[in-house]
């Protein structure tokens, strides 16, 4: 059975001193985990977080990771580059990224496949907007951008994780219900099934507004694997809550 995955992504947030007050916080209360845990920092704090996360059950995140292996691509961060300061996961395709660069389904699943190849797990962001929803389309646009990475990916497939971030529940407050999140996860997962004989291996996290209220509740579902957190991950007591909640969750 895997373990529950909690991953905070941190966003365009932190300071050297504020980054440090953090983690130790988090190092201190997270005790034997009973979960994964990971957090997704800006580039500039890799070197700094990979220093306070030595020796620790704490994993180290990337928000981004570029498609390209090396060259003159400014600005860009390769996998390879990743590797060497222990990153063990990477974000591609967070809505923000689609929306405010431009990323199409075609560029994230190349840039999964570059972590792939350099052993860094992507997690593979997915979901509508509120239109979307409202049209009744959220398991065409999860499942188009999904197949997306499939088909770049093949075999490796079942190395990814998928988190599901339905984009009118980032950062507004409001949160899919359980059953809501149930719902997509299910079909994610009979998706993956169809592609991989491994399909259990991948784990499916919600990552719309996860908090240490709703937490229990959401990872309570079937085929939630744990959470990609944002705002409450800036906020260690409300992380670990989450965590907590994770190490008390069913496991899958």
């Amino acid at each position: 059975m895997k373990k529950k995955l909690i991953a905070g992504n941190w966003k365009m947030n932190g300071s050297l001193a504020a980054n440090e007050s953090l983690v130790r916080a988090l190092l201190a209360g997270m005790g034997g985990a009973g979960c994964t845990v990971a957090v997704c920092v800006p580039a500039p704090y890799l070197v700094q977080l990979q220093a306070l996360c030595a020796g620790s059950a704490l994993e180290l995140g990337a928000q981004d990771v570029s498609q390209h292996e090396q060259g003159a691509f400014t600005g860009e961060v390769s996998a390879a580059m990743l590797k060497e300061f222990g990153v063990r996961y990477a974000i591609v395709g967070h809505s923000e990224r689609r929306q405010y660069n431009g990323e199409s389904d075609a560029l994230v699943a190349e840039k999964a496949k570059a972590a792939l190849a350099h052993g860094v797990t992507p997690i593979v962001c997915v979901g509508e907007t509120l239109a979307q929803r409202e049209a009744g389309k959220t398991e065409e646009v999860v499942k188009r951008q999904l197949a997306a990475v499939i088909h770049s990916n093949g075999h490796c497939i079942s190395e990814i994780v998928v988190a599901y971030e339905p984009i009118w529940a980032i950062g507004t407050g409001k949160t899919a219900t359980p059953e809501q999140a149930q719902q997509v996860h299910a079909v994610l997962r009979a998706q993956l099934k169809a592609a991989t004989a491994h399909s259990q291996r991948v784990a499916i996290l919600y990552g719309g507004s996860m908090n240490s209220a709703n937490a229990a509740s959401l990872l309570a579902q079937a085929d939630i694997d744990g959470g990609l957190v944002g705002g409450a991950a800036l906020k260690a007591p409300d992380f670990l809550q989450i965590i907590a909640a994770a190490r008390q969750a069913p496991a899958a």
